[in-house]
């Protein structure tokens, strides 16, 4: 009899919020080519479902993630039959999760190492336990932190990035925080209570205008001065006229939810 192989990524939604949970704890959460296509495919239907307002990013066990699968990447480079490419679908999750029109989350449930930072950098936020440590390994095996690199160094200071990328060293979640790879570090005991009072924010926000704020943070800053006014004021305008926009400005007056606020789930319900 053959016996179902586990699944390595979960799923659960519930009031608009679906939060997928790295589940491979025996090897910290590496980012084996199984796991990377099933946090591929449940990012893809994330993304996909229309009830879903914003993503959520944790682990299982004591660790976030390890970083890549070490097994697998010497399987590869000894060229041992059926061994699965280095990079999986990696990059196209970083670009996925970066892109999104959703905001992502990313819940720290404990330590993250080399890749795993490019997963935690790629969220809009990103809240780890204040005893959560963090490293760049990948000088340390002869290696660089590439991939990564493309999300990191859009997040951190860059002296910072510097320092932590050529030493190596482990550093603390408050200077994580302090360098701007995390959104910020809570105690453990705060961590979900914390995650919920985003969450419950970003779903107060239209899905349209989330999504063009999102590109906005970014793109602003590149513009020249007076191409960014000009683009913006046309982009407020739009927005002020648009269904989203109008349905917005009549709930404040009329002292109601806006209608893409999901309903507060029932007593009871369990996720799905």
């Amino acid at each position: 009899m053959t016996t179902p192989m586990t699944t390595l990524v979960r799923s659960e939604t519930a009031g608009g919020v679906r939060t997928l949970t790295l589940d491979s704890p025996s090897n910290r959460n590496a980012l084996s080519v199984r796991l990377l296509g099933e946090l591929r495919e449940s990012l893809d239907g994330a993304l996909a479902d229309p009830d879903v307002r914003v993503i959520v990013l944790t682990g299982a066990g004591p660790v976030f993630c390890s970083g890549a699968d070490l097994k697998e990447q010497r399987a590869q480079r000894e060229g041992e039959p059926g061994a699965a490419p280095v990079t999986g679908a990696f990059p196209e999750i970083l670009s996925l999760i970066w892109d999104s029109p959703k905001p992502v989350i990313c819940r720290l449930n404990g330590t993250a190492r080399a890749g795993g930072l490019g997963l935690v950098t790629a969220c809009d936020f990103a809240f780890a336990p204040l005893s959560a440590t963090f490293a760049f390994s990948e000088v340390r095996l002869g290696v660089a932190p590439a991939m990564i690199a493309v999300t990191c160094l859009r997040r951190m200071e860059p002296r910072a990035a510097a320092e932590y990328f050529l030493t190596g060293e482990a550093f603390s979640a408050a200077r994580a925080a302090e360098v701007g790879l995390l959104t910020r570090a809570v105690p453990e005991d705060e961590l979900d209570a914390t995650v919920a009072r985003y969450a419950d924010m970003l779903l107060r926000g239209g899905p349209e205008a989330l999504a063009i704020t999102k590109r906005l943070v970014r793109e602003v800053p590149a513009m020249p001065v007076d191409e960014g006014l000009r683009r913006m004021a046309e982009l407020s305008a739009e927005r002020f006229t648009s269904k989203e926009g109008q349905e917005g400005i009549r709930a404040f007056m009329e002292k109601r939810p806006a209608a893409w606020i999901p309903p507060a789930p029932a007593s009871g319900d369990a996720p799905r």
